[in-house]
């Protein structure tokens, strides 16, 4: 019973991480992405220039791309196609189109298109990653992604990247050379934004701590922390005695409990603390 409401918790609270995500991505796309036509960035990116060529709005063209979209993976992808996915994306169509009709948007927020563009970067990026870390995407081209994955042996990074940089070369005809370069900034700094703030989302630290009463710092690490560690004998090449390495790795606040114990209990323990942003094993991610 227990494990059920675990699992139920869970559940609820990846949902409601997406549910938060999207609502992020969709304030960036629709309130400064769309209004100053900044083209990066997958189908929000076409839609932007097909808004300006064509009777539809962005956020029109940008409903209708991912339902189609989603479409298409349930066709060729049928129960691999993610539940999380699913839901995100019809979220993000939903939220795009009460927007639209709650908060029509006839120009940019503010007369600073550099501002504007952060936050057009920014909060998708945030929104983005965070779908990342519950394993879940807001579908468009990430569907295509998916699709040639399984089907094709086509380079995907290559082939997404292609499909960005075809949005941004189609700005500069459409909206000229300020946009055009607006645009470009956006594309490479989207990926940078995003792969930084995945890897902060992820951060753990790893220690190694080299001491002569491990069983104080160990008791605290299960009982304390909730968390492992594994236990070494070494020795000191100067000293030549005997040392024991404990070696266990946690979260942030975690991290700096263990550090404040260890300060107290042996002051002269020697501590060694890495950053890492992917662990597999038990009680943090899977293969």
């Amino acid at each position: 019973m227990k494990q059920i409401e675990n699992k139920s918790l869970r559940t609820l609270t990846e949902y409601g991480l997406i549910t938060f995500s999207i609502w992020v991505m969709v304030i960036g796309v629709y309130f400064f992405k769309f209004p100053n036509n900044f083209a990066f960035g997958g189908v929000t990116g076409f839609a932007t220039v097909i808004s300006a060529l064509t009777h539809w709005s962005a956020s029109q063209f940008t409903n209708i791309a991912n339902l189609i979209l989603l479409v298409l993976g349930f066709v060729f992808l049928g129960h691999g196609f993610g539940i999380k996915t699913v839901y995100a994306t019809i979220l993000m169509s939903v939220s795009l189109y009460f927007l639209e009709r709650l908060f029509p948007v006839t120009g940019p927020l503010t007369t600073e298109p550099l501002l504007e563009l952060i936050f057009a970067i920014l909060l998708p990026g945030v929104g983005s990653a965070i779908l990342f870390h519950v394993g879940a995407s807001s579908g468009g081209t990430d569907v295509i992604a998916m699709i040639l994955k399984r089907y094709t042996s086509f380079n995907i990074g290559t082939v997404l990247l292609l499909v960005d940089v075809t949005g941004v070369i189609m700005a500069y005809f459409v909206f000229g050379p300020q946009t055009g370069l607006f645009s470009s900034l956006g594309l490479m700094a989207k990926s940078l934004v995003i792969d930084d703030i995945i890897e902060n989302i992820n951060l753990c630290k790893c220690f190694s701590i080299i001491c002569d009463q491990p069983d104080p710092i160990c008791d605290y690490i299960i009982h304390g922390l909730n968390r492992s560690a594994t236990v070494y004998e070494a020795q000191g090449a100067f000293s030549h005695h005997k040392k024991t390495v404990i070696l266990t790795t946690m979260n942030r606040s975690q991290a700096m409990k263990l550090k404040n114990y260890i300060r107290r209990v042996e002051p002269t323990a020697f501590v060694l603390i890495s950053n890492s942003s992917e662990i597999i094993g038990k009680g943090f991610l899977t293969n």
